[in-house]
């Protein structure tokens, strides 16, 4: 079974520092993670400046609009090429989210990247999703917020895209044929990860629904995971039992720090703590079959219970429910054969506690 693969999720809890972003990397990398993910974009290019806030970035930060905010939170190109080299060098995989076309650009043209993940925020950017397709990576494809009917239409552009066919004008029309065909459901197959999202920053716990995991795989057959903005860690390792792929999670140096998304997020010590919880939890899992593992075998000998001589038994004595008991030992004649002995003879002497042996095999009465 291939391990589940952890994202540690920075976003933007670097808080637009260069050196924030590099020490999450050391903590994503320490804590056993498999890829450190950050946002890029153009911040002009992805707000109208008159934006309000939500509510839970007005809770964390204050007032204010939206793009000022996001403003100070933007990182550079060439900062992004400087976190991707070094991630190289921790041998950590680096991942972004590309939120506009000069982004998304840059993610494929500068970094190379051949994974790239689209948030749940543009699932209905048709334009951006199919531009997302058109790049020929593999793409994981978040989905807070949306109905299955949202998945199955930004499916439909994924696997339009996929397909390549420059002769067909991008519709909707378009992008349903494309999906429905068989060469695009083995390309969503084969390129795609969905993955289960409540996007709302702490996600109240009676919002998260875990079983939607089983619906979304059971409807698009896709590789499936799990992007994470509960507090703790306790969902994300409940949600490997439920066959998640790959696993999410938000972190930062301190919750504390002033930023829209750090209360929301894991400390590092607790992204250690979710990282083993998940390693444990996927070993756990197993497989489906049920009889004694390696370490049981040891103990069937030393707690399941054997017939013995409850007193001394001479040869030929009839067997009865007052010479006979049933304890913990070493034996060969279990508990279940225990009426079948009654008003048997005994084949031998046995001492008291000693247990029974060959006595169903060839006794006459």
């Amino acid at each position: 079974m291939q391990d589940v693969y952890v994202i540690a999720e920075v976003g933007v809890n670097h808080n637009g520092s260069f050196e924030l972003a590099k020490q999450l990397i050391d903590e994503a990398k320490n804590a056993g993670a498999n890829a450190v993910k950050f946002q890029t974009f153009v911040t002009e290019n992805c707000l109208s400046k008159s934006i309000s806030k939500a509510s839970y970035q007005v809770t964390n930060t204050g007032s204010g609009t939206q793009f000022d905010m996001v403003k100070e939170l933007e990182l550079s190109f060439k900062e992004h090429n400087q976190l991707k080299a070094y991630c190289d060098e921790q041998d950590i995989d680096y991942m972004s989210t590309a939120f506009d076309f000069d982004s998304l650009a840059f993610l494929v043209g500068e970094l190379n990247l051949k994974t790239l993940k689209i948030a749940s925020g543009e699932v209905t950017n048709a334009p951006l999703v199919l531009a997302h397709a058109q790049t020929g990576c593999d793409i994981i494809l978040s989905t807070g917020m949306c109905t299955l009917g949202d998945i199955e239409k930004a499916l439909g552009v994924l696997a339009f895209g996929f397909i390549g066919d420059t002769s067909i004008t991008p519709s909707d029309t378009a992008f349903t044929q494309a999906y429905f065909s068989d060469e695009g459901q083995a390309l969503i197959k084969e390129r795609v990860t969905i993955l289960h999202c409540t996007t709302e920053y702490p996600a109240p716990f009676d919002e998260i629904n875990l079983k939607a995991i089983n619906t979304i795989q059971r409807a698009f057959g896709t590789k499936i995971g799990y992007s994470d903005h509960s507090q703790g860690i306790t969902v994300p390792i409940m949600a490997v039992a439920f066959g998640v792929t790959m696993i999410e999670k938000h972190f930062t140096l301190d919750k504390a720090m002033e930023g829209p998304d750090h209360i929301a997020s894991l400390d590092p010590r607790e992204l250690n703590d979710m990282i083993s919880g998940i390693r444990q939890g996927q070993s756990a899992i197993g497989g489906a079959f049920k009889r004694p593992s390696v370490s049981e075998l040891g103990n069937l000998a030393l707690v399941r219970k054997v017939i013995l001589a409850n007193q001394n038994i001479k040869k030929g004595e009839v067997f009865t429910k007052e010479n006979l008991s049933i304890k913990r030992g070493v034996g060969m004649i279990t508990p279940t054969d225990y009426w079948a002995l009654l008003g048997r003879k005994s084949h031998r002497d046995y001492a008291h506690d000693e247990p029974l042996v060959n006595e169903l095999d060839g006794i006459e009465d």
